[in-house]
């Protein structure tokens, strides 16, 4: 019969979430590690560490899920082959547990009650309380809504939902006919041709000149015919 360690765990940002596990001393910190994760419906298999702490809750000892190594550059003990009571020298003994680097969940645990031997009827390691539901290890973040009513009226002005192939024609299309009216605005620049403008002027004057002999009056004449009237 071996001494069992009975374990409050709480989120350091949930307090009113808590799981009390019981565990065999005998047993490893990877045992402690499963029952946890099992115990608040998270990912095991996430990389995780526990630190052994003094009572102002300071990171002594690293414990690692994967093989880490200390400032020292020396290996930290695995999850694996530590035992729980190589480790535990406190009756009051206090950890930190990082679960899930990514999405960074800290926990405390604290040993509660040391129980002299297990019981032959239980399975162990075993969550024995279990108050407030856990937080979803994984926080989806909603798509504001402006961005929707933006897509929407995205799709109303293309006539539908369209592929990436279609809104690249249509973009495509755009810069064709950029291109066309660039083209237009060269041609205004470059204004007209030289020898048309020399074309234009000398029909020009020569429309001006028959105009002017078909109107032109003899005063001349006139003048002689009211002579021969007197």
């Amino acid at each position: 019969m071996s001494t069992v360690f009975k374990f409050r765990v709480s989120f350091e940002d949930y307090d009113d979430v808590i799981r009390d596990i019981e565990i065999k001393s005998t047993q490893t910190f990877e045992d402690l590690h499963l029952n946890i994760q099992s115990s608040i419906g998270f990912d095991a298999t996430k990389p995780a560490s526990f630190f052994i702490s003094n009572e102002y809750w300071t990171k002594g000892q690293e414990i690692s899920f994967n093989d880490t190594n200390d400032k020292e550059g020396n290996k930290n003990p695995s999850m694996k082959n530590a035992k729980l009571s190589t480790f535990i020298i406190d009756p009051h003994q206090k950890i930190i547990y990082h679960s899930d680097y990514d999405s960074i969940w800290y926990f405390r645990i604290e040993l509660v009650k040391i129980i002299p031997q297990d019981e032959a009827s239980k399975k162990y390691p075993i969550c024995v309380k279990t108050i407030g539901e856990a937080p979803k290890q994984y926080k989806i973040t909603a798509i504001p809504k402006n961005v929707i009513a933006e897509e929407s009226e995205l799709e109303k002005l293309l006539g539908g939902v369209v592929g990436a192939s279609q809104v690249t024609n249509v973009i495509d299309s755009d810069e064709d006919e950029d291109e066309a009216s660039d083209n237009l605005m060269e041609e205004a620049e470059e204004g007209v041709d030289e020898d048309e403008i020399a074309d234009m002027g000398e029909e020009g004057e020569e429309d001006s000149v028959g105009d002017g002999d078909d109107s032109e009056v003899d005063f001349a004449d006139g003048e002689e015919e009211k002579e021969e009237g007197y």
